[in-house]
C-alpha cells in the first residue's frame, strides 16, 4: 500500500531534525564548524504540500532539476507567501532552455559544459544579471553521469572565469550510486583536490562551494569537505514516479 500524504507530511519536520544531526555529527567528526554545511532539500516530483511543511519546519533551501516543475513552484510558494525560500537549480541545462534558467535561483548546481556556460552568460547579461553557479565535474568517470571531466576543466576554467553573466562559485559532482558509502569517499576527496588545485591556479576566481553529497553518502562527503549536501528522500520518502 502507498504510503498516505498525510503520513508523509507528518513525518518531514522529524526527518528533517534527522537529518540536521546527522550533518552536524559529521562535521564534529571532521574537526569542521557547526553550521558550516548547507541542506538543499531535494523536493524535485516531490508535492508541493510536502515542501510547505518543510518550509514550516524551517527548511529554506530546495532543490529542484526540471525547469517548468520549477517554476511551477516558485509560483505556488510565492502564492502562499513562502518568500525566504532559497532556490537551487540541480539538474544540467539543455541548450534552448538556458534563458528559462535566468531566474530568482540562490545557486545552480549542474554547469557541465562550455556551450551551455555560454549561452547562459549570454542570457544573463540580457536579462541584466549575474548568476551564481557551481561547475559539475564528472569525478568517477560514469559514462552515465554529466559534467567536466577533471583535465576538461583544467583547460577551460579560465574561460569560463571570465563569463560576464556567470559567477563561478565552486564545484559539484555526483558519486556512483553504491551501498558502502565509503566506497564514495575517493569521489568526494578528488572533488575537493581539485577544488584546492584551481584556487590555487586561479585565485581571483571564487571556489568556496562544494556541492556533493546526497542521503545514501552524505555524511562521508561532509567528512570530505562538502559545504553543500542535496537530500531528498531522507526528508520526503521515495520520489513520485
Amino acid at each position: 500500500m502507498a504510503v498516505s500524504e498525510t503520513y508523509k507530511i507528518e513525518r518531514v519536520a522529524s526527518a528533517l531534525q534527522d537529518v540536521q544531526a546527522r550533518i552536524e555529527a559529521a562535521c564534529a567528526r571532521a574537526g569542521r564548524a557547526s553550521g558550516s554545511v548547507t541542506l538543499v532539500a531535494v523536493s524535485k516530483t516531490q508535492p508541493f504540500a510536502l515542501m510547505e511543511a518543510a518550509y514550516i519546519a524551517g527548511q529554506r533551501d530546495f532543490g529542484e532539476n526540471r525547469l517548468d516543475e520549477l517554476w511551477s513552484k516558485v509560483e505556488a510558494a510565492q502564492g502562499r507567501g513562502f518568500d525566504e525560500i532559497r532556490w537551487h537549480l540541480i539538474g544540467p541545462i539543455q541548450s534552448r532552455k538556458t534563458r528559462q534558467a535566468v531566474g530568482p535561483f540562490t545557486l545552480i548546481h549542474a554547469l557541465d559544459r562550455v556551450k551551455i556556460a555560454r549561452r547562459l552568460s549570454r542570457d544573463a547579461v540580457a536579462a541584466g544579471k549575474v548568476l551564481d553557479v557551481l561547475l559539475e565535474v564528472n569525478i568517477s568517470g560514469e559514462a552515465s553521469k554529466h559534467g567536466f571531466a577533471p583535465d576538461e576543466l583544467r583547460a577551460a576554467a579560465a574561460t569560463l572565469g571570465a563569463l560576464p553573466g556567470l559567477h563561478m562559485a565552486g564545484l559539484m559532482t555526483m558519486a556512483p550510486l553504491v551501498d558502502d558509502a565509503e566506497l564514495a569517499r575517493p569521489v568526494f576527496r578528488g572533488l575537493r583536490e581539485l577544488r584546492d588545485e584551481l584556487a590555487q591556479r586561479y585565485p581571483e576566481m571564487d571556489w568556496r562551494h562544494l556541492s556533493m553529497g546526497m542521503t545514501n553518502d552524505f555524511e562521508v562527503a561532509v567528512e570530505e569537505g562538502a559545504t553543500i549536501v542535496r537530500i531528498g528522500s531522507a526528508i520526503f520518502g521515495p520520489r513520485a514516479v
